[in-house]
């Protein structure tokens, strides 16, 4: 897959499989784009409130030209029924449309991915998989890379594929597969996003992986990559 320019409202997912051997071979293509339905990523549409202002001048006035058409009388009229106004009182904070990185610490949200994967998984006949801190730093560098260096690629910017950072991070042997994604906002959609779209569904049910890492980072506008790493041992 070539890099290219990536824009907010863009929700995008890639793979890659290494069988035996670690041969990269991908299950859909080289760096295959996931095939699950496009959202809008962290778009938040603002609709402007229109106070009450207008509509009571407009009322005001035509009250005033009704009463200067009769004839001036010395009793005064009282309304029976006071009349009553829209608030109109602005928020104290304006909203804001700049997506921003949730509270929850990212290590909880990677661990959010994991559960929902093993669910997932042994909802389809595969057993669950271990957490792997290894795994987990490689997949960690991975998406920090994609973010510090403005890409988006199974490739580093090293030149490194996902198998070469697995044993730089200390799993030497039994790397199986590697999941990237950008734009998805919580751990169920991205999951979700990954289960979509059938070669990710077959990264995530390869059931000889008993291994996982995930790796979440974020831009500066809030705009998370996730990469999950597989093994084998």
């Amino acid at each position: 897959m070539t890099r290219f320019a990536r824009r907010a409202t863009t929700i995008a997912a890639a793979l890659i499989a290494a069988p035996l051997g670690f041969a990269l071979v991908t299950t859909t293509g080289p760096q295959a784009l996931a095939a699950g339905a496009p959202v809008s990523a962290g778009v938040v549409h603002v609709a402007e409130f229109v106070g009450a202002h207008a509509a009571d001048d407009a009322a005001a006035q035509s009250y005033t030209a009704k009463k200067k058409k009769k004839k001036k009388s010395t009793a005064k009229k009282v309304p029976t029924t006071a009349p009553t106004k829209t608030p109109t009182k602005a928020p104290t904070t304006a909203p804001t449309t700049t997506p921003t990185a949730p509270t929850t610490s990212p290590s909880a949200i990677e661990t959010e991915v994991v559960t929902l994967t093993n669910n997932f998984r042994t909802a389809n006949g595969c057993g669950a998989m271990r957490i792997d801190n290894r795994l987990v730093a490689a997949a960690r560098k991975h998406s920090s890379d994609m973010v510090t260096k403005n890409f988006f690629d199974h490739t580093g910017s090293d030149g490194s594929n996902f198998v070469q950072r697995e044993v730089a991070a200390g799993y030497t042997t039994g790397a199986s597969a590697e999941n990237i994604a950008w734009g998805y906002r919580t751990a169920q959609d991205v999951v979700n996003g990954w289960i979509n779209s059938p070669g990710h569904r077959a990264n995530m049910l390869n059931c000889s992986s008993i291994a996982v890492g995930v790796g979440l980072a974020y831009k500066a506008d809030g705009t998370p990559y996730w990469t999950q790493d597989f093994g084998r041992v």
